[in-house]
């Protein structure tokens, strides 16, 4: 595995730098900066009290916790959030109850997501009036046998 630094500003001198559970994880985990009470279906978007500054070439990407999604359906909204190298602010997580009876307390130093450091590539595109064949094609959205595989053939039957 390799490392990346990471240059990172405490904007809360009081919450745990992010940090990863075990060795070997992949993700380093945010707290959240603040107290949360989310109802059934209610988002909220919630400081870390965090700011980091990337290296070029590289991404942070902010996932859901599978424990809390699993327990209590905790998840991000636009998982997965995206932090550029150029960002300098807060990152903020928006956080999702997807619980659809019990509402869900965070307090405040509770983690709340992970956060995933990879390098990236930056795409040149090339418009081209075809694209090559390839074995999968135009396939997607359950190709393999799921939902747009049984609305093919019910559209060719019709």
């Amino acid at each position: 595995m390799t490392t990346v630094d990471v240059l990172l500003q405490r904007l809360d001198p009081d919450l745990p730098v992010p940090a990863y559970a075990r060795d070997g994880d992949a993700g380093a985990d945010l707290c959240t900066a603040v107290d949360v009470r989310l109802a059934p279906g209610e988002r909220q978007t919630v400081p870390t009290g965090v700011a980091i500054a990337l290296p070029e070439g590289y991404a942070a990407f902010v996932h859901p916790r599978s424990g809390l999604a699993a327990r209590s359906g905790l998840t991000v909204v636009n998982a997965p959030g995206t932090v550029d190298a150029g960002y300098r602010g807060e990152i903020r997580v928006t956080l999702l109850n997807t619980d659809a009876r019990e509402p869900l307390q965070l307090r405040r130093g509770d983690r709340i997501a992970q956060l995933v450091v990879q390098p990236v590539s930056r795409a040149q595109f090339a418009v081209v009036d075809e694209l090559p064949e390839s074995v999968r094609g135009v396939g997607g959205f359950g190709s393999t046998g799921g939902f747009e595989t049984t609305m093919a053939t019910t559209e060719v039957t019709r």
